[in-house]
């Protein structure tokens, strides 16, 4: 990913509104991310543990979007992300997007298990190592890459989708 600063971030915002996106907290380090490693740009609010963020590019624009996670605590059991295919213990969240445009208005959403700290690039590369089971893969990292990729698009379009 490209590095991009706060106007794009907070422009790139498609289910929430203007105003939201001015308030959100963008991430304090965000100069010194890794963007040569990320396939999107990942955080969560540490002012509000409940909310996520996800920007990425799609074609020439980028597309931000606002996750929430559930209030509860995680579970103890291993589970997949379904973005990064990781397994890890206590560290995978429901996180439900509400979908863009009128669908959103009407209280719609979308979600899928990800990584609960929005690392997924870091885990794929070798970045970051998971904690919980260890799952060999044939892939190579730039296959991996490839299909955590068409994973967080397949989830864009999902979020984009007019109900």
């Amino acid at each position: 990913m490209r590095p991009v600063r706060a106007a794009e971030i907070r422009a790139s915002f498609v289910n929430c509104s203007k105003g939201e996106a001015q308030r959100l907290n963008l991430p304090a380090d965000l100069a010194e991310r890794p963007w040569a490693d990320l396939d999107f740009l990942g955080w969560r609010d540490p002012q509000a543990p409940a909310r996520g963020y996800l920007v990425t590019e799609q074609g020439d624009r980028l597309v931000g979007l606002v996750l929430r996670a559930p209030q509860a605590g995680v579970a103890r059991r291993s589970s997949m992300c379904s973005l990064c295919l990781t397994v890890r213990s206590a560290g995978v969240s429901l996180m439900v997007a509400p979908r863009a445009g009128k669908a959103g208005q009407r209280g719609h959403s979308s979600g899928t298990y990800m990584c609960a700290d929005l690392a997924c690039s870091l885990y794929v590369r070798g970045r970051l190592s998971a904690s919980g089971p260890v799952v060999y893969e044939t892939l190579t990292v730039e296959e991996k890459v490839q299909r955590l990729t068409a994973n967080v698009d397949t989830f864009v379009a999902r979020v984009l989708r007019s109900a």
